[in-house]
């Protein structure tokens, strides 16, 4: 394997690069991580990690191994033989692509490139991206793509907290510019990755991650969807979803909840749908699923206030148990959850919250530091409501001191006590 063995900058450490960038270390690869947080930097000098799927001691080995940097220096993407592209590619407050950290990574890249180096995107982009804003940036350099240099796309695919797939056994589909760019791609990501997949274009490449998200985002929107109905008519959606799942063929199991959240799902649908508006083309699926996840918090909020027998909210005393976008990670980015406490702030509900990963969050202008959920303060809440299901939750403390508990998730399945529980897509359930 040593043949194989590249010098590898990975631009961008945050849930994609650092993952990547030790995964090449591990191999034997000496990896050069460009970030320009200070604080991460810190964080990793010092051995620590500030991404709870990585341990801490992973980050040690990586720098002992002396096989891992970390800096915020852009000239040393010049020793690089593999450059890696991973920053954030947010939504503009017009919900258009945001590529203000693409830009400036291809910039820096450019004005450090030398011939032979194999440049490679992972952030989530719209198709197009690579071929018609990351080319014409590099070869300012006066450097031609697939004659001096490479350039490829290959869409990440990291799913925070999921312990089944470790990086390295998701497939990785990779893509280049020329023939000769997608060869050149294949050869640095197999040594890493058991199954590498190469298609066509890079195009292609971009419209897959979209795919994937797209295709959860709307399934997600519809399950929610299906969740009011089965509330309408008096239909246990659970239970309707846990048979439909028993069919061994024909139909994927997605579940209801307070939305969409995290970086991807809720971003990578309207990348797609502003490149398609390019084409004179638009996805009805894409503008309806966003509508019903816009209103899932206002549903939620109205449920409440039914089952409280309230027109307002002020003065209630809730507790939003998890604030995440999805169970046992430490990331409330696009987090549904928070989108729900919003609402209960604006009707004047008196807010606490818990979640065992994240300590504090700021609300609109406010800080808030998460409770301890001891007897008192759960007696003295009007409502709980479980809007993540962590796997390690007090739940049986909940609803055997909180008199009213809506269950966003069917955390409570089959658990009793003396709380009133309402289920989204559920029915109520009286104590025991």
């Amino acid at each position: 394997m040593g043949s194989n063995l590249r010098k590898v900058a990975v631009v961008g450490l945050g849930y994609v690069g650092l993952p990547l960038a030790l995964a090449f270390s591990k191999q034997g690869n000496e990896v050069i991580g460009i970030d320009l947080d200070d604080r991460k930097l810190q964080a990793l000098e010092q051995g620590r990690s500030y991404i709870k799927d990585i341990p801490d001691e992973q980050v040690k080995m990586a720098f002992e191994r002396q096989r891992f940097s970390a800096t915020k220096d852009m000239r040393r993407l010049r020793e690089a033989d593999v450059i890696i592209i991973c920053v954030p590619t947010p939504l503009t407050e017009d919900n258009e692509p945001d590529l203000t950290y693409l830009m400036q990574a291809a910039a820096n890249i450019r004005d450090h490139l030398r011939i032979g180096q194999i440049i490679v995107l992972e952030s989530s982009t719209y198709p197009g991206t690579t071929r018609e804003v990351l080319k014409p940036t590099l070869e300012q350099s006066g450097l031609i793509v697939g004659t001096d240099i490479f350039l490829g796309y290959s869409p990440e695919r990291v799913d925070p907290g999921n312990r089944s797939y470790p990086l390295e056994v998701i497939p990785k589909v990779i893509s280049g510019i020329t023939e000769k760019c997608a060869s050149a791609v294949e050869d640095v990501y197999k040594t890493v990755f058991q199954t590498v997949v190469k298609i066509s274009s890079t195009d292609a490449a971009e419209m897959t991650k979209l795919l994937e998200n797209t295709y959860r985002f709307v399934n997600i929107s519809f399950i929610n969807e299906i969740a009011q109905l089965c509330t309408s008519m008096g239909i246990d959606v659970w239970e309707v979803i846990e048979a439909a799942r028993s069919k061994p063929f024909g139909f994927s199991a997605f579940f209801p909840g307070p939305g969409v959240g995290g970086h991807c799902i809720p971003v990578d649908p309207l990348y797609l749908q502003w490149r398609s508006k390019q084409f004179g083309a638009a996805s009805s699926f894409i503008a309806i699923s966003r509508e019903i996840n816009h209103k899932m918090p206002v549903y939620i909020v109205d449920r409440i206030k039914e089952a409280l027998a309230r027109e307002s909210l002020t003065g209630v005393k809730i507790l939003v148990v998890g604030v995440t976008f999805k169970p046992n990670i430490d990331d409330i980015r696009e987090s549904s959850s928070i989108e729900v406490m919003k609402l209960l702030q604006q009707e004047g509900a008196l807010l606490s919250y818990y979640d065992p990963y994240v300590p504090e969050i700021t609300l609109q202008g406010k800080k808030l530091t998460g409770t301890r959920l001891s007897e008192n303060e759960l007696c003295l809440a009007d409502c709980a409501i479980i809007a993540v299901n962590h796997d390690e939750l007090p739940l049986q403390r909940i609803i055997d001191y909180v008199p009213l508990v809506y269950d966003t998730r069917n955390a409570l399945k089959g658990m009793s006590g003396k709380a009133k529980v309402i289920r989204l897509g559920g029915g109520v359930s009286d104590s025991n």
